[in-house]
């Protein structure tokens, strides 16, 4: 029962987790600390919505492995979601440079600076930066959306075990 619990749970999470990454593309600097603190308890709830799907009585440890279905679910949602928007960013960065974001007017101000704009895009590495870098956070993802996942159902499990 903890599989289908969390299953469920799971897709709602990725759904909240889609909306989420989308919303840090909005370029207001404060919003996207603010959903990056919302994600973090996103996966805490999501572990906690997985809690409440089961059956009762409900035992801490299938609480557990609930929530961290749920986590892993809605933590590889959230990665490849995120993989998709620096492929996005760096598609519609700077030509040539393959720093993502920046406007041409940025590049003109560097230039007269006599800083070499491709000097700055090979720092990101380009397309290599986008797949190791978002492979990497991929994957923090599927273990911080386990975790956290995992201890929000056992809190729930435990706190409404019928």
């Amino acid at each position: 029962m903890a599989g289908k619990a969390g299953l469920k749970a799971g897709l709602i999470g990725a759904a909240v987790m889609l909306v989420l990454t989308l919303l840090n593309l909005i370029p207001i600097p404060a919003l996207g600390c603010i959903c990056c603190g919302v994600q973090l308890l996103a996966y805490v709830a999501v572990g906690a919505l997985a809690g409440y799907f089961l059956v009762p009585p409900r035992a801490a440890g299938t609480g557990a492995g609930a929530g961290a279905i749920a986590g892993l679910i809605t933590g590889a949602a959230g990665g490849l979601v995120g993989i998709v928007v620096a492929a996005i960013r760096m598609a519609t960065g700077a030509p040539g440079t393959g720093i993502p974001g920046v406007d041409p007017e940025v590049l003109r101000q560097l230039r007269d600076l006599g800083v070499d704009p491709r000097t700055l895009g090979r720092f990101t590495r380009g397309w290599i930066g986008v797949g190791v870098g978002g492979g990497l956070c991929c994957l923090a993802s599927l273990a911080i959306g386990a975790g956290l996942g995992a201890i929000g159902g056992v809190i729930f499990a435990a706190a409404k075990s019928e």
